[in-house]
């Protein structure tokens, strides 16, 4: 059942529910209604989950090769000399 098919049958439940007089002893329309509307919601719900299935994982399984480029561990050796970060077609010619 897809979503129109679950609208289409809480349309016709609500035209049976309210818009019908009932004057049968033997079937409430008002009861068939009801129960034709639920059947449309539940017919939505049900496509709806179909068409979004939650998966939800208590776990993420990572490859350790993939976890080992975010590595955040400080590094084991510091600079002894600070780091010049200007870009290199800024920097002077410097004799070392």
């Amino acid at each position: 059942m897809r979503i129109g098919a679950g609208i289409a049958l809480i349309a016709l439940g609500a035209i049976i529910a309210f818009a019908v007089r009932d004057t049968s002893d033997t079937l409430n329309l008002t009861a068939l209604g009801i129960i034709i509307m639920l059947a449309g919601v539940a017919g939505i719900w049900v496509s709806y989950r179909l068409a979004n299935p939650h998966k939800r994982d208590d776990f993420t399984v990572i490859d350790p090769e993939v976890e080992k480029q975010y590595n955040t561990d400080p590094p084991e050796q510091v600079a002894t000399r600070p780091i010049d970060v200007t870009p290199s077609h800024l920097r002077e010619e410097r004799e070392n």
